[in-house]
């Protein structure tokens, strides 16, 4: 894919950026200690994909870039008897680690009940829903093709580098991760520049739309379905204009 006019050579790329010091409570406290209206539209897109599968039916699948963003492996609480956390940072790492060790934060309640008033099939608690995950300390870039049964993404791809063409190549490894026919979801911020999380460095993002996402998925997947959601007031305004939705199976 080619950048932009305008583009100079020193974009800020994935291995660029320091993600073992990502602010991780900055980032949850700016976003997720509270269910925003985006939030909830991405927890109904999703269980509704969820819900094509029988309960216990997906024998392993994969959260992409897993990020401290819980309601993900949540939602996989019931369709996936397994879900591997795949994540870069250390910091992620650790708090991932430490909620499935010693138990979710509170805030994360409320999102749970969401997704269970969503889809009964859940189990009865957050700590349940979550004790099929398994964090895996890893770049998602090494993933062996075909590994996994199914396969969701949220706001990965286009918030981890600037450059366009490695937004592809991420989009193409978290399609490939999956057996073909396999089945993907996912999230992404619609227009996403760089932005700053806290007081922290300025992190890379990829300013990407509906048609992009559609460019970069159309080859390499079948039942291609996006779901645009507006941009969110409540939300800190990172410069974004909503949000895309994908759902789509890997082409055979």
């Amino acid at each position: 894919m080619k950048q932009p006019a305008g583009d100079t050579p020193d974009l800020v790329r994935n291995d660029d950026a320091d993600w073992d010091n990502w602010p991780v409570l900055d980032y949850l406290a700016e976003n997720y200690r509270e269910i925003h209206p985006c939030d909830a539209a991405v927890i109904r897109h999703h269980s509704a994909f969820y819900q094509q599968f029988p309960p216990g039916s997906i024998g392993r699948s994969v959260e992409f870039g897993a990020g401290p963003n819980l309601y993900p492996l949540m939602l996989a609480g019931a369709a996936s008897r397994r879900v591997d956390a795949i994540e870069l940072s250390s910091a992620n790492v650790t708090y991932l680690t430490g909620q499935l060790r010693d138990g979710p934060d509170p805030s994360w309640q409320p999102f749970y009940a969401l997704c269970r008033a969503l889809d009964p099939a859940l189990p009865a608690t957050l700590t349940e829903a979550l004790a099929h995950v398994r964090v895996v300390h890893r770049d998602v870039r090494t993933l062996p093709a075909g590994t996994y049964d199914l396969a969701s993404m949220n706001f990965v791809a286009e918030s981890v580098t600037e450059d366009f063409e490695e937004f592809a190549e991420l989009c193409r490894a978290f399609v490939t991760a999956v057996r073909p026919g396999g089945p993907l979801v996912a999230a992404f911020m619609e227009n996403m520049p760089t932005y700053r999380i806290g007081t922290a460095p300025r992190w890379p993002g990829c300013p990407v739309d509906g048609t992009v996402i559609r460019a970069v998925f159309t080859p390499h997947t079948e039942r291609l379905s996006l779901t645009h959601v507006p941009a969110d007031p409540t939300c800190p305004d990172y410069g974004d204009t909503g949000m895309v939705l994908l759902r789509a199976v890997r082409r055979a």
